[in-house]
């Protein structure tokens, strides 16, 4: 009777954790008991066998999508989330990327862009100490109005990891060349494109060049600009340079403020988008020979490999 009793009290402390997704806090006080037999009562729940888990379709056909596209476009690495996940599944991808790499021991320099999926991503996240790493930022820090930019990772991510942030301290795009220019001669700004330069590890958003290009939705392009750059062959852009469906990059806008990408020969530059309209981005971003790594959703990486 003693064994059923125990026995009875792990299944339940195990429904409560994964099925009803409490906190070993929250099991702890809906049981009466202390938190350290609650992680016990679920530890002895998985060893008797109690929990099962089953993998199921969507998630071995990404698996197999996943080496396809590292086998077809040369990558180092592929992370492909269910379809039925959405935007959330990437994001939740792009959050495991991160904490992979902040856990570690050894001290990493971690470079980010910008993006709606990357922040969404910093939302999955659970706080991490990690005071032995760098995170960069591979781009400008302000928006159009002067304000801070909204999809900047940087400051997000310094919320909730001890890592040393460094910003780019420039706007995502410049009134002028020469303020560019004079900007990143600032010797912080130098500072920071220097570690951006030799970081081991980049992750960055791609955008499009459609009617929801970010640069033009977060101001700093009109509808104008981007139609001429779409009558130039643009399809997508990487920290606010414009490249096309073969992956060539467009003459450089010279306004644009961004810090240089590591090399693949040595970093893993990863990209994270998701969606239909992202499609011809991300095509044109595994030709450009910038990126080796990709985060994205089932239906973009089959898409990708048609």
């Amino acid at each position: 009777m003693r064994d059923d009793r125990k026995l009875e009290q792990a299944a339940r402390a195990a429904w409560l954790s994964y099925v009803a997704r409490r906190t070993q806090d929250e099991i702890a006080q809906e049981m009466g008991v202390s938190r350290q037999t609650a992680q016990r009562l679920v530890a002895q729940a998985l060893a008797a066998g109690l929990v099962k888990v089953r993998i199921d379709h969507p998630l071995t056909s990404c698996f197999s999508l996943e080496k396809d596209l590292q086998k077809r476009f040369g990558l180092k690495m592929a992370s492909i989330t269910p379809a039925a996940a959405g935007q959330t599944g990437v994001a939740m991808a792009v959050a495991d990327f991160i904490e992979s790499h902040l856990q570690q021991g050894a001290p990493i320099t971690l470079a980010v862009g910008a993006g709606r999926t990357l922040r969404a991503a910093v939302t999955q996240m659970a706080r991490i100490d990690c005071p032995q790493h760098r995170i960069a930022s591979l781009t400008g820090n302000i928006s159009a109005d002067g304000s801070a930019a909204y999809y900047n990772v940087l400051f997000s991510l310094s919320d909730i990891v001890t890592a040393r942030s460094f910003p780019l301290m420039v706007p995502v795009i410049a009134t002028s060349k020469e303020e560019r220019d004079a900007l990143h001669r600032q010797p912080g700004n130098i500072r920071v494109m220097e570690m951006t330069k030799h970081a081991q590890v980049a992750l960055i958003g791609l955008g499009s060049m459609g009617s929801e290009a970010p640069l033009a939705k977060d101001g700093f392009l009109t509808m104008a600009e981007i139609l001429a750059l779409q009558e130039q062959g643009a399809v997508g852009e990487i920290l606010g340079h414009s490249y096309d469906i073969n992956g060539k990059f467009l003459p450089k806008n010279e306004r644009v403020a961004s810090a240089e990408l590591p090399s693949t020969e040595r970093a893993l530059v990863v990209a994270a988008a998701f969606g239909p309209d992202k499609r011809d981005s991300v095509f044109g971003a595994l030709h450009t020979g910038v990126i080796n790594g990709l985060i994205t959703d089932e239906t973009t990486a089959a898409s990708l490999l048609k």
